[in-house]
């Protein structure tokens, strides 16, 4: 019988790296901020596209729609977001930051691209490589012909 080395089976190491990084990613927006994952993804799916709908943040982030819409309502609670109803169909609607919204992204993204240059740094120059890499595989997994049901799509500023 062959064996599996979990600590060397790749998507495993994915797994225990995104849970890592996201824990202490936490640290840059939640103690300043009291921001869960979903609520900081709609934040900066928001902040990066403007006006978009739910369905489009949850396929851009990759979060199921339930957690799309407790993070949009505490966003909404918090007054850092505003929907406005489609006029052509009444059943959808456009999510958008409210002025303390986009200060409160203002103030989260600098301290976000300081972690993510502390972690490039770490990799040295292998970085580049490891980015490129990452594109490959993220192509590969999301193509169409992928056999997978949400493919974790992209925004364009038109969305």
């Amino acid at each position: 019988m062959t064996t599996l080395a979990l600590e060397r089976f790749l998507p495993y190491r994915f797994n225990r790296l995104s849970s890592a990084l996201s824990l202490k990613f936490r640290a840059v927006y939640g103690p300043h901020h009291d921001l869960t994952v979903p609520e900081w993804r709609v934040l900066a799916t928001l902040g990066q596209f403007g006006a978009v709908t739910a369905k489009a943040v949850g396929a851009h982030s990759a979060m199921h729609k339930t957690k799309v819409s407790r993070a949009v309502r505490a966003l909404e609670e918090r007054r850092w977001l505003s929907r406005r109803e489609n006029e052509a169909d009444r059943r959808e609607e456009s999510l958008m930051l409210t002025a303390a919204g986009l200060r409160a992204y203002g103030e989260i993204v600098p301290r976000a691209l300081a972690f993510e240059q502390e972690i490039l740094a770490a990799l040295g120059p292998d970085a580049t490589r490891l980015l490129r890499g990452l594109d490959r595989l993220e192509a590969r997994l999301w193509a169409p012909d992928a056999p997978r049901q949400n493919r974790g799509g992209r925004l364009s500023k038109k969305a």
